[in-house]
């Protein structure tokens, strides 16, 4: 997989139910209980096996991005430098290869935080 294989989403779609094994479905919550999921936390890119994406709920952090993998996830801050906040499960040479992803794509992560959020 190269860096350059990522998909953005021109929306921030809320959740899909591939869990990364083809075409994303977004679930639609409007008019359910559940219906705060839907900014509650936008995937804004996935790359190979990773879905990047950060909680709506989480305005008062620094810009951030959280990163899954199955049962892993971590968190990089995204400005002012790319950075590893914390990590459950990646091993060290993932981590690399997720910060590198999250590097090549640096600027545009920043936008859509600061779409997002509205600062």
């Amino acid at each position: 997989m190269k860096i350059t294989d990522a998909r953005w989403y021109s929306e921030l779609p809320v959740l899909d139910s591939t869990c990364g094994l083809g075409t994303p479905q977004f679930l639609n919550f409007e008019g359910s209980v559940w219906g705060y999921i839907r900014l509650a936390v936008p995937t804004i890119l996935r790359s190979g096996p990773y879905r990047v994406y950060f909680h709506s709920h989480e305005p008062n952090e620094p810009p951030h991005v959280h990163v899954d993998r199955d049962e892993k996830t971590a968190k990089f801050w995204i400005s002012p430098l790319v950075a590893l906040a914390s990590d459950y499960g990646f091993s060290p040479a993932e981590l690399t290869q997720i910060m590198a992803i999250i590097k090549a794509h640096q600027n545009r992560l920043l936008e859509r935080w600061h779409e997002h959020f509205g600062t």
